[in-house]
């Protein structure tokens, strides 16, 4: 119990940096923004490598996975409150930072003028007048001009949270890799993840057509089938290529959607449309780990 409520803080904790951040970076360089979600898929491919290491040094231990499982949490709790402290004390800041929160304060941002208020920078309301109108598009609006890309988010990882990693632990059956093998396809995906976040860097591999990316994120639920036959009559080689697409898309798809959604807006306007991008993303995340438990269906565990 105490171990699952530690875990619901931090990710109380992470939902928050996770917005704030991207609420962030929304209104600088999409290029940020990329940089911020690669990190984000070199956390999980470093969870998988601390994990990797945990099952090799006590799988042959009495109580080995409760003691890698705290292990895991200790080291995971060290990076956590190592980003938070960066976040608070140290991102707010940088110079770049600080540019741009200015620029988005002198189009009528009010939570950026706090910040920068807090930071010690100050906005004269001249400037913002020079500057031109303060008027922003509402929440509400710029959530209704930007609804397919807030959908293509949520069912993102839906899709992706329906799979990953639940079903990859009970319903992939027994292979040669024995207890390792669920723990390799979950590295698999997070490798594959994280090298996906980094070609939309490659202009004529980054996807900005709205309809384009609607059409891949809808055709990756043809994944849900393909796992499921696989897992009952196929061998380990394709769950692995299975796994592998599933997390190319995963990260390629986010990346394209954050980086080209906030484009022609004012900065307040980027700062807000970042944040609401953020909530249908977690929510996606939310549903779709919810929705993990439907594979225990007919699995005998359920």
């Amino acid at each position: 119990m105490g171990i699952c409520l530690f875990v619901a803080v931090f990710g109380v904790a992470d939902a928050l940096i996770q917005g704030g951040m991207l609420g962030d970076l929304a209104l600088m360089c999409p290029e940020f923004t990329q940089s911020f979600l690669a990190g984000m898929a070199a956390s999980g491919a470093l969870t998988s490598a601390l994990r990797l290491f945990t099952e090799a040094v006590f799988t042959n231990i009495d109580t080995g996975l409760r003691k890698g499982a705290i292990l895991f949490l200790s080291i995971s709790t060290i990076f956590e409150f190592l980003c938070i402290f960066l976040y608070a004390f140290v991102f707010t800041k940088l110079p770049i930072v600080k540019h741009y929160r200015r620029k988005a304060a002198l189009e009528g941002s009010q939570t950026v003028s706090s910040d920068l208020f807090a930071a010690g920078v100050q906005t004269d309301l001249s400037e913002k007048l020079v500057n031109g109108n303060l008027d922003r598009l509402s929440n509400k609006e710029l959530l209704f001009q930007n609804l397919d890309y807030a959908l293509d988010l949520f069912l993102i990882f839906v899709l992706t949270l329906s799979i990953f990693p639940g079903f990859l632990y009970e319903n992939t059956g027994q292979h040669q890799l024995g207890s390792w093998y669920p723990l390799v396809l979950v590295a698999t995906f997070n490798v594959w993840d994280l090298i996906s976040r980094y070609i939309p860097l490659i202009q004529c591999l980054k996807l900005e057509s709205r309809k384009g990316i609607l059409i891949l994120v809808i055709m990756r639920f043809l994944l849900i089938p393909a796992f499921y036959f696989t897992a009952k009559y196929g061998d380990q080689g394709w769950m692995i290529v299975l796994v592998s697409v599933l997390g190319l898309t995963n990260g390629y798809l986010a990346v394209c959607v954050l980086m080209v959604a906030p484009k022609g807006y004012k900065g307040p306007e980027q700062n807000a449309l970042g944040n609401l991008l953020v909530f249908f993303l977690l929510g996606g995340i939310f549903l779709g780990a919810a929705l993990d438990w439907l594979w225990l269906i007919g699995n005998g565990s359920f």
